[in-house]
């Protein structure tokens, strides 16, 4: 069975990562369906809207999806509707998704400069 993961480079940096990890992707063979889409900043620059129709499709149709950085200050200025984290708060809601985990690791040297004691 092949799964289906829909790849959102998003804006600066996040094409260049979601590049490298595709790479690693394809070097693992894993037999992945790939595409790519429109979210945040390069969706708004492209079609006007952050999270565009055309996305929402594709995310609903995939196994997982592969999100790289969106925003930047070139679209700070624009109407809260048209920002590119609209587009983040709109795939997480449609989706159902609610956390953003990232893991960490505490330092014994620095567990005294922080709130976890």
């Amino acid at each position: 069975m092949t799964h289906k993961l829909l790849i959102l480079p998003g804006d600066g940096i996040g094409p260049e990562i979601t590049q490298e990890v595709v790479r690693v992707l394809q070097a693992l063979e894993l037999g992945c369906e790939m595409e790519t889409a429109l979210l945040g900043g390069a969706a708004v620059d492209a079609t006007g809207d952050p999270y565009p129709e055309a996305t929402q499709k594709l995310a609903a149709e995939s196994d997982a999806v592969l999100l790289g950085a969106v925003g930047g200050p070139k679209w700070d200025v624009l109407p809260r509707e048209q920002r590119p984290e609209k587009g983040l708060l709109g795939i997480r809601k449609h989706l159902n998704l609610f956390a953003n985990l990232r893991p960490a690791i505490l330092y014994p040297e620095l567990a005294d400069a922080s709130c976890a004691n």
